[in-house]
């Protein structure tokens, strides 16, 4: 039998491909949790799940376009592998970390477009800590200004397109931007899955802070002393009530403890916080510089990979992949990918707007749980107001057009670790994380269908 020959439908097989997608600087390895709980929770012969391989360590520099292209080809191969081997796949779910779940509605476009989406059921889409809106801090300050101007030019391509500094191809946009375009391919994609989720960290996320991966114009987490805040009662302290996150603090009528008691503990978080300090001020610099020059190295290696992929001497031929953004002028393309697939073929306050109070769109999953009410998908859930970050007009654009697709939003609150973006998905490395295994579940039993 010729290798490329369709033999009969295995019994049993899984019809289902969960494509999981890291971050940046990432490996299949930090995706070890996220698979290991899908795999525990849905056997071999329910799901089948692809960890995407080819963006490991410094090829995330090469931009989200790229990477995509890299997972779309891999996707691609797995089903067409799988088909041959009786295994045919009738629906698909798409899991993304950090930088990773941009790389992902890059690729749920490029398979929209390419046809196989009239072959898939897309049911569920999912995104961890992922800056939808790009990284560029809002806040102002001599020290905010130089992360935005160094780290948008040590990133190579995703760090342009991070900071949306880029002007993606010919649309006179940033890529962030075309990825929310509401004409785009990608929001076509989007607006297909059945459920749409995101987990943003509230505290603590050095690597995406909460207003771009919650797609939100304000931040109330800036002082969790001056709100409360509410949970999910089967997942406290840890998964907020998406309904009702945050109310306001009733003052206190106690009187303020007495000066020398505030003096003794303000001087021993002092004390206590010294050798830290110390150990920062001396390994600080010696990073940065490494950090820096392992930057520059990355950079052109990166550049080096990106013109042999343009020049289709990467292992990947190009011409499936680029492909009209807009759906106005894609139309022709969809209509021949369709057919090729029937006949078989594969922050914070300090950066204030003086302007009016957006209001922020919230959608939620009905279920059984009594944790979780039912909402209608043009409803506002009743929050206090919170004044509105200094975003800029395209992240503003990108808030709307996203939050008009609809992603349930779950506020994640870890307070055990320091680094709550890689615990968000208890990433390698991390002994004892029960926090992320509380967002783990909580996504395996309330968010992702099988």
């Amino acid at each position: 039998m010729e290798a490329s020959e369709s033999i009969p439908p295995a019994p049993g097989h899984a019809v289902h491909l969960c494509v999981i997608i890291h971050g940046l600087w990432g490996n299949p390895k930090h995706m070890a949790y996220v698979e290991k709980s899908l795999r525990n929770k849905h056997p071999e012969e329910k799901l089948h799940i692809l960890t995407a391989k080819g963006n490991s360590g410094s090829f995330t520099y090469d931009g989200i376009e790229l990477g995509a292209e890299r997972v779309t080809h891999e996707v691609e191969d797995t089903l067409e592998e799988l088909e041959r081997q009786g295994k045919e796949i009738k629906k698909l779910s798409v899991v993304g970390y950090s930088l990773g779940g941009l790389v992902a509605r890059y690729v749920v476009g490029l398979l929209y477009s390419n046809g196989w989406f009239s072959k898939l059921e897309p049911v569920n889409f999912t995104t961890f800590a992922t800056p939808h809106l790009g990284v560029r801090t809002p806040l102002f300050g001599v020290q905010n200004k130089l992360w935005n101007l160094l780290g948008s030019r040590t990133l190579s391509v995703s760090g342009r397109q991070l900071f949306t500094i880029d002007m993606f191809r010919n649309n006179n946009q940033p890529l962030l931007s075309v990825l929310a375009d509401p004409n785009s391919i990608f929001i076509q994609a989007l607006a297909k899955f059945k459920n749409r989720a995101l987990y943003a960290n509230i505290i603590n996320d050095r690597s995406a802070p909460y207003y771009t991966t919650c797609i939100t114009q304000t931040d109330p987490f800036t002082d969790l002393e001056a709100i409360n805040i509410n949970y999910l009662s089967k997942y406290a302290p840890n998964i907020l009530d998406p309904s009702n996150p945050v109310s306001p603090k009733v003052p206190s009528n106690s009187s303020p403890p007495p000066l020398s008691t505030r003096l003794a503990t303000s001087s021993q978080a002092i004390i206590n916080g010294l050798p830290l300090a110390a150990m920062l001020t001396v390994l600080y610099p010696i990073g940065s510089v490494i950090f820096l020059v392992n930057s520059g190295i990355q950079s052109v290696r990166s550049q080096q990979r990106i013109r042999l992929h343009e020049q289709g001497r990467a292992g990947i031929g190009l011409g499936s992949y680029r492909i009209p953004l807009m759906i106005e002028n894609a139309r022709g393309t969809v209509e021949n990918a369709l057919a090729k697939v029937a006949t078989g073929a594969t922050h914070r306050e300090s950066g204030l707007r003086d302007q009016s109070e957006a209001s922020e769109k919230h959608h939620f999953k009905a279920t059984d749980s009594d944790d979780l009410r039912r909402v209608r998908s043009s409803s506002t859930a009743h929050q206090p107001d919170f004044p509105p970050l200094a975003l800029t007009d395209d992240q503003l654009a990108m808030i709307k057009s996203l939050d008009d697709v609809g992603f349930r939003k779950y506020r994640v609150h870890i307070n055990k670790h320091r680094h709550s973006h890689a615990a968000i998905i208890v990433r390698r490395g991390l002994k004892v994380n029960d926090e992320g295994e509380v967002v783990m579940q909580h996504w395996l039993n309330e968010e992702f269908e099988i």
